[in-house]
């Protein structure tokens, strides 16, 4: 490791410290990692690249030491439950289309039946009036 890739994991680990214990000087003392990064003074993307571990390892101190679920993970959550809500209604939805889709079916087949008795097709009543371009002779 080099000199500057130490200097900023020192730095990253004493805002760490003043983040976990509210003395947070150069940022709004969240606990996120953007915070950090601006407690820090590195780049959000130093953290999430070149410093995953201590990344990781800050989530697992404000688990442990703050007895709180970092804000993302807490978004995330909201999310999965949103979206397993949103699985359910569709679910829901698509069960009631599939039992629409059987019932007009055999609506169409008794309907279809009903059109090809003979019997039925000569005895037309006065009040049926065929569609346009069909070709049935009532």
């Amino acid at each position: 490791m080099n000199q500057q890739h130490q200097d900023e994991r020192a730095r990253i680990r004493e805002a760490m410290n003043r983040l976990l214990t509210g003395q947070a000087v150069a940022s709004n003392g969240s606990l996120t990692v953007v915070a950090l990064a601006a407690e820090a003074d590195v780049h959000r993307m130093a953290l999430l690249k070149r410093h995953v571990d201590l990344k990781n390892e800050f989530y697992e101190r404000v688990r442990t030491e703050t007895q709180q679920t970092p804000e993302s993970e807490r978004r995330l959550r909201e999310t999965v439950t949103k979206l397993k809500k949103t699985v359910a209604n569709q679910k829901a939805e698509i069960q009631e289309l599939r039992q629409l889709v059987t019932r007009l079916t055999l609506a169409s087949a008794v309907l279809t039946q009903e059109g090809d008795r003979p019997a039925e097709r000569g005895r037309a009543s006065d009040n049926i009036v065929p569609f346009p371009g069909t070709t049935t002779q009532i």
